[in-house]
């Protein structure tokens, strides 16, 4: 085989060839196909190859592909911003485009801090967030990402912002009753700004949802009410990141929804175009821009393809496709079929641990014993077995940390994309099933060896 030039995620891995994907189908150039449970990494929120969606790329290519946001703006970022506005149905009100979710939370502390020091409280730098948590891949985003697997090789040139646990229910990190515990996790913050001090501190950030570094937990109620009220009574700015949230992708426009709680910056990435192209934001309130508006009239950031209009202007088409094909509904819907059918799998595999998420944003945590909670051990790399035999099985599902270190534990996500029909919902829970049983076969093969060799 041809030597490749290009830089895999493994390198030598072998990964298939994709020749073309439709709705929630992807292809490969052997005929195999793939139903995309995962939205790839929980991007493609329309499905793939929708013909409108091409037609606007089309059209806007011909206008024109490119200008420079200091020299231009364009119909299509306008349009954009004005429809992020208007869906978004409260004060969040002023977009700043980038490429990807970890430039869009980057944005949002620099956004934040700026915002402090045109208020004239320049010491209002540091940001507090939660461990169990991803916010992106550059050095600012990971600083504030509580990844300790994402963290590790690069440490000594983070910031120590990650201080607050997680509400992870299922594994409680302060060892308490989500009953009775009164959201102790919800009150670290209060401990964390006193440690820090509220007049160093310029925002705390939080996914509404926790993604990736947790597999799609979901807060108590009252959570982050009490969250935003710490924030506000402490003087500290309270950013969502919904790259992976927002849209739709858990059944409300914004997760933050769920809760009426309302952001001072929110971050937006992965749906906002369905990975047709790369686009992501940072949105903040008149509250946050005001003193920037009335002091340098600059945001300190932006980069050299930011507010593309190739970019905006497929955005735009995948937002006004979400909204006319009533997606954000759909998923709710979607979302609670596959978690009746997923929790029926659980009575039945007695490594599924815990099943839990919103809309179509599903977490699925796995356990070496069920009563105890207890996981498997890391070199057992449950995640990337199962992964890979969903692989073979024709279906994409994505990884997921877990467990109370985020290391030790094992999950995975479920995120097709918001169009999947019931029909190709049952085909998901086959597949899922099919690789679950061959997995479970898997575990029994290798207990029968260690008892044969013992």
């Amino acid at each position: 085989m041809e030597q490749s030039s290009l830089i895999k995620p493994v390198l030598g891995g072998a990964y298939p060839t994709i020749s073309h994907g439709q709705g929630v189908f992807l292809y490969d150039k052997n005929g195999k196909d793939y139903l995309d449970a995962s939205s790839g990494a929980v991007t493609a929120n329309i499905g793939h190859g929708v013909q409108e969606i091409i037609e606007a790329m089309v059209k806007q290519a011909k206008q024109v592909s490119f200008v420079y946001r200091s020299q231009f703006t364009s119909d299509a970022a306008e349009k954009l911003a004005g429809k992020i506005a208007e869906l978004t149905k409260g004060e969040l009100t002023y977009s700043f485009f980038v490429n990807s979710g970890s430039e869009a939370t980057e944005t949002a502390l620099k956004i934040a801090i700026q915002h402090w020091q045109e208020k004239g409280k320049p010491k209002k730098q540091k940001i507090i967030s939660r461990w169990m948590s991803y916010h992106g891949i550059t050095m600012g985003a990971l600083s504030m990402s509580g990844h300790p697997i994402r963290r590790e090789r690069f440490t000594p040139l983070l910031e120590s912002y990650p201080s607050v646990s997680p509400p992870y229910c299922y594994r409680c990190p302060l060892q308490l009753d989500q009953h009775t515990c009164g959201m102790a996790c919800a009150s670290e913050l209060e401990a964390s700004i006193r440690r820090i001090g509220s007049e160093n501190i310029a925002a705390f950030i939080a996914e509404p949802v926790i993604g990736a570094a947790g597999g799609a937990i979901v807060p108590p109620d009252g959570y982050f009410q009490k969250l935003k009220k710490i924030c506000e009574e402490n003087d500290i700015l309270f950013i969502a990141d919904e790259v992976m949230t927002g849209f739709g992708r858990t059944g409300k426009m914004l997760a933050s929804e769920y809760w009426d709680v309302e952001p001072d910056i929110v971050t937006l990435g992965k749906g906002m175009s369905g990975g047709y192209t790369p686009i992501a934001a940072a949105v903040m309130t008149k509250n946050v821009m005001e003193p920037i508006m009335k002091g340098s009239k600059s945001i300190i950031g932006g980069h050299t393809l930011s507010a593309n209009p190739l970019s905006c202007a497929v955005s735009l088409a995948v937002l006004e496709y979400v909204e006319r094909n009533e997606l954000v509904e759909k998923s709710a819907d979607r979302g609670n079929y596959l978690i009746r059918g997923l929790k029926k799998l659980a009575g039945k595999y007695s490594f599924i641990g815990d099943i839990r998420g919103r809309g179509l944003l599903i977490g699925i945590e796995f356990v070496l014993d069920k009563a105890t909670k207890a996981p498997f051990p890391k070199d057992a790399d449950v995640t990337n077995q199962i992964i890979e035999l969903g692989m073979r099985n024709g279906i994409l599902l994505y990884p997921a940390a877990a467990g109370l270190d985020g290391v030790t534990g094992a999950a995975l996500i479920i995120s097709p994309p918001l169009t999947i029909s019931e029909e190709e919902c049952a085909e998901l829970l086959m597949r899922v099933d099919i690789t679950f049983g061959q997995f479970n076969d898997s575990i029994g093969k290798r207990s029968s060896q260690q008892g044969s060799e013992s």
